[in-house]
């Protein structure tokens, strides 16, 4: 009994330690410079560097952070898919007048866009019918 106790903890902390192994190995982590201030997960943010990653496994919850301007917060992502695959990893922003909103992400050769809820001051933008929003692309690196 006491050796079945023992072989049980060591395959969970086996398991554990091989689940976050794989979360960090199969982990895309995107860079990319934003020129302007937006607003992510009701959160407006400063211009900068930013990093975007997965936060969860499966990949529906993004940690986004920028080291020199000490932001960091996390973003539910919904998976979509999409016809054809991004040319390029791009973090996708919807722009009225002045203000932007992170809306997704598109990841390099993949048909799969990560879509970010929207902020409640996008919401209110849109129901004050504000012109469409234009789409804006600001290119990341892996």
């Amino acid at each position: 009994m006491k050796h079945t106790k023992f072989a049980v903890v060591v395959m969970l902390v086996a398991l554990s330690g091989l689940a976050v192994a794989q979360l960090i190995g199969s982990s895309t982590r995107i860079v990319s410079q934003v020129p302007f201030d937006f607003t992510v997960a009701n959160k407006t943010v400063p211009a900068g560097q930013y990093v975007v990653q997965a936060a969860t496994m499966d990949g529906k919850t993004l940690m986004i952070s920028n080291a020199g301007a000490k932001v960091g917060l996390m973003s539910p992502a919904f998976p979509t898919e999409e016809k054809r695959g991004a040319a390029h990893y791009a973090l996708v922003f919807d722009h009225y007048g002045d203000r932007y909103f992170l809306s997704g992400i598109r990841l390099e050769g993949s048909k799969t866009f990560y879509k970010l809820p929207e902020s409640k001051v996008e919401a209110e933008l849109r129901a004050q019918n504000v012109t469409s929003p234009e789409e804006v692309l600001v290119a990341a690196q892996r």
